[in-house]
């Protein structure tokens, strides 16, 4: 897909005219005196975390921005493939497809030997190692990212447009509150025009910080960042721009002799590019503003390491400058660690508001909207009474965990970048094998949640080897059973807070008396202690909570789908339609067989329990009844 040929223009480009590209958004009026979750900032974090909870008509949401509207250019471009991942469950994965670049091969280039005031390319890799993800890596423009998120929402159960023009004054918990009182006040202050200087307050049960790295809300709460000072420049621009430099098309790394690091990333539209560029080293102390640094200060350093190269910039659509830091904080609550036993969160921090890096590893926007998908299902779950609300510790813990993972990670890689700048100068095969060696942390894939309430221990792994307990689950090419689909496993998840159990049959014909597959659909269809009779509230769908899917090793065309258990066949809805979408089968015409890619034991078969954000939770075996609702009961509340 093509387009940004004749200047750069914000918005959906399938609209052929640039003024009718921008789609108006905001809610209108005043902020609600009360909502159960209100959010502080539109950013990836904030949006993500709206989406979420958007599908909750019940659940009384509120997002409230200081900018007077969308975000129209710049800012983070890499989209990783386990947040295109995600962005399936969301239902807008297609759209971004279509209209983003893949990055399919990254390009290394280092001094020539010969000559060292001019690159040469030193090696090429493969951008995702094979079967990583059924998603590719691509690049697109945050802006666009947010549109699908505000399109999720306003198309929403919920209907949810942002609050535009409201600058957070502060916010105070009401001491003692009960977990279903409005605890939180919070005051925001007005400053579109004609309002300017009002002031607003609306009472909250929680309030989540997605405010950036100066977050207002991280700073009511006492939290700090810690970390490492801002010690290098870089700028960033995306550009329309001539050259003769033949990886332009590609992501490339180069590092030059003497003028340090050129990352170059190639946007969606197939002619504007991003740059970002190593600029200098800061004294202690030392703030980027200090330089004034222009933008011809960028292009003209570009232009100095991509010698013998030109680049002649015809356009910039954005540019900017920023100092590398790696920060974090402690917690990402409002809860002191000493009082986590005794107290409950009521105020979240998440994105660059708890954890702020570098760019250069593509993961500030991806691991932001990852922290919000890990706590809106469990606010949904705590608010629909689901779940007690001691469920909402565990975002804290698990997603500060990840965050000082990515953090390490990013202080080592962007070393590696800069490295021409250090004694020796720089080292082109270091740069290349790290790359490689690290792949799985630029795809998004490297999360690994620990054993707690949330994550089971790993007694039965070896059950199901592919499908790593505290590791996203893995989708694979499956075949549906009762049309004879093409579908991926992965995708039977949607952002809609549900548990999954992915029942994979042993070898015997699952529709068999006695079966292993129906004694498990007999348990959690009958038995008092069925998970799913008591978690599920009267009158609600079978599957509203916990939804079973039953993956077989039989060809499709050689089982009956009448034949199966009454629950893979359920009838949902007010007319009792029944679901056939519960059941599917390898794909052996075109050799992707589920339980040999994925490592499932073939005569026992087993149970992989998945949580709402898509991360396995325990793995089974199929007639493990009692750990399978043990695990349920460890944190979720009986409703029958």
């Amino acid at each position: 897909m093509q387009f940004h040929l004749n200047g750069f223009q914000p918005g959906d480009p399938e609209i052929a005219d640039p003024a009718e590209r921008i789609q108006a958004s905001g809610a209108a009026g005043a902020v609600p005196d009360e909502v159960d979750v209100l959010i502080v900032g539109c950013g990836p974090a904030g949006l993500t975390l709206a989406a979420q909870l958007a599908q909750f008509p019940e659940i009384k949401t509120c997002i409230v921005e200081q900018k007077p509207g969308r975000l129209l250019v710049g800012q983070a471009d890499g989209i990783a493939c386990r947040t295109m991942e995600m962005f399936h469950a969301f239902g807008f994965s297609e759209r971004i497809l279509k209209e983003a670049c893949w990055v399919n091969e990254t390009t290394f280039w280092k001094p020539d030997e010969r000559t060292p005031g001019k690159i040469v390319r030193s090696g090429r890799v493969q951008d995702v190692e094979d079967g990583l993800s059924e998603f590719p890596h691509v690049i697109l423009n945050q802006a666009r990212i947010h549109d699908g998120f505000l399109d999720i929402m306003r198309k929403s159960p919920a209907r949810l447009e942002p609050h535009y023009s409201r600058r957070l004054l502060d916010l105070e918990i009401e001491p003692g509150a009960g977990p279903a009182d409005h605890a939180v006040t919070v005051r925001l202050e007005r400053v579109d025009a004609g309002n300017e200087g009002k002031v607003e307050t609306i009472r909250a049960r929680y309030v989540v910080g997605c405010d950036g790295a100066r977050s207002t809300v991280r700073k009511s709460i006492g939290r700090e960042l810690h970390g490492d000072s801002a010690n290098h420049a870089w700028g960033v621009m995306d550009v329309l721009a001539v050259t003769d430099f033949p990886d332009i098309r590609f992501k490339a790394l180069i590092q030059s002799a003497k003028d340090g690091s050129l990352l170059i990333i190639p946007r969606e539209g197939g002619y504007m590019v991003r740059l970002y560029v190593e600029l200098a080293k800061l004294d202690v102390g030392e703030r980027i503003a200090n330089r004034n640094i222009t933008a011809e200060d960028v292009i003209a350093k570009a232009q100095r390491i991509l010698k013998p190269h030109t680049l002649e910039v015809k356009e910039i659509a954005w540019w900017s400058v920023y100092e590398i830091g790696q920060r974090l904080t402690d917690r990402f609550d409002d809860v002191p660690e000493a009082e986590i036993a005794s107290r409950l969160p009521r105020i979240f921090i998440a994105g660059d508001a708890c954890h702020t890096h570098s760019p250069k590893a593509g993961q500030g926007m991806n691991v932001s909207m990852q922290d919000a998908f890990n706590l809106g299902w469990k606010l949904a779950a705590v608010l629909r009474e689901q779940c007690a609300p001691s469920l909402l510790h565990s975002y804290s813990v698990e997603r500060q965990a990840v965050a000082k993972e990515l953090i390490d990670f990013d202080r080592e890689w962007s070393g590696i970048l800069a490295s021409a700048a250090k004694a020796g100068g720089a080292d082109a095969a270091r740069t290349q094998d790290y790359f490689v060696k690290h792949g799985r942390y630029t795809a998004g894939t490297a999360t690994h949640y620990r054993p707690s309430v949330l994550t089971g221990a790993t007694s039965h792994q070896h059950l199901a080897q592919g499908f790593v307990i505290g590791t996203r689950f893995h989708s694979a090419p499956v075949i549906r059973l009762a049309d004879g689909k093409p579908v991926h496993l992965g995708h039977a998840a949607q952002a809609d807070a549900r548990f999954r159990i992915y029942a994979f049959s042993g070898a015997e014909d699952p529709a068999g008396a006695g079966s292993a597959i129906r004694d498990l659909c007999g348990f959690l269809a009958e038995a008092r202690e069925s998970p799913i009779r008591r978690h599920t509230p009267v009158g609600a769908d079978i599957d509203s909570v916990i939804d079973l899917r039953a993956v077989f090793q039989q060809d499709h065309r050689e089982l009956a789908v009448e034949a199966m258990p009454a629950l893979l066949l359920p009838r949902k809805g007010r007319y009792g339609l029944i679901d056939y979408e519960k059941m599917f089968c390898p794909d052996l015409k075109n050799g992707h067989d589920v339980f040999a890619m994925r490592g499932i034991d073939r005569k026992a078969g087993c149970m992989v329990v998945v949580r709402p954000d898509q991360y396995v939770a325990t793995v089974l075996p199929l007639d493990d009844f009692i750990a399978l609702a043990a695990y349920f009961d460890g944190f979720m509340l009986q409703v029958n």
